[in-house]
This record gives C-alpha cells, structure tokens and sequence, in this order.
C-alpha cells in the first residue's frame, strides 16, 4: 500500500494503465479489468465511476460495453487520476496530522515533508498515462506484472 494514496487510488491508476494498454477507442470489459488486475470488481466499478464522473474516463453499459480513456492518454496526467480518487488534501495536510501545523507554526516535519510534496506533485502533474504506459512496453517485467503479456 502506498505510503500517501489510498488503495483506491492504486487501483485507479493501475486499471487506467491498463485500459491505456488496450486497443484505442475500444471499451475494455470490468470483469477482464478486475480479473486480471485482480481487483475485487465491485470495489473497481465505484472506482471507475469516480473517474468518469471526473471525464477520464467514458463508460458504456451492455455487452458491448466496459470503460475506455476519455481523452488522449498525453492529456492525462497521473494528478488527474489522484484528485478524483484521493482529492489534493496531501497537497496541503501536515505529513503528522497536526492540524494547526502551518509556515507560522510549523511540526517538526513541516519543511521535509513541503519540498517531497512539492515532487511529488511535480511528477504527478508532469507524467501522463502515456508517459507510463510507453514505459511499461518498454519493460517486460512491467507488462507481465499488468498481466499484458
């Protein structure tokens, strides 16, 4: 589990990978979403809902139907995924939790966690599904994890 985004946060931007991965245009089925990222499917279509809600993703019903990118995967980056899931409290919560922890009163971690949440940001806001998913082809270990073959 990820040290600052929630599970559903993982697994929101594990399954945008791996629809990125599929045939443009082509809506990927849930159930071949949950399969093979094994990911519980009830737990995964709240998950995509939440995406569409936010037009990363565009949804269709029936047999047909499943999920495909609402946009170019250059034009998403990894930060549009994270705020629909997790939203941008991590942006600027304090990394202890102490809520009056500010620049005027700061906790002992203020200014560590400032500058790794400002990269965390920036690589977040830099990288795009594209970037991700062109370096996952590059990687074999990466595609056969993402079950990708």
């Amino acid at each position: 589990m990820s040290l600052i985004f929630s599970r559903q946060c993982e697994y929101a931007l594990q399954a945008m990978l791996y629809i990125s991965a599929q045939e443009p245009g082509k809506f990927t089925n849930i159930n071949e979403i949950s399969e093979r990222l094994d990911i519980p499917m009830p737990f995964l279509g709240k998950t995509l809902q939440l995406l569409v809600q936010d037009r990363i993703l565009s949804s269709l019903k029936g047999p047909r139907g499943g999920f495909k990118l609402a946009k170019d995967p250059s034009e998403i980056a990894l930060f549009h995924v994270v705020d629909a899931i997790d939203g941008t409290d991590f942006l600027t919560s304090c990394v202890l939790g102490f809520p009056e922890c500010s620049t005027k009163t700061p906790c002992p971690m203020h200014q560590e966690w400032g500058g790794l949440r400002d990269r965390v940001f920036q690589m977040l806001a830099n990288k795009t599904i594209a970037d991700i998913s062109k370096e996952i082809t590059d990687s074999k270990q990466l595609r056969t994890k993402l079950k990708l073959g």
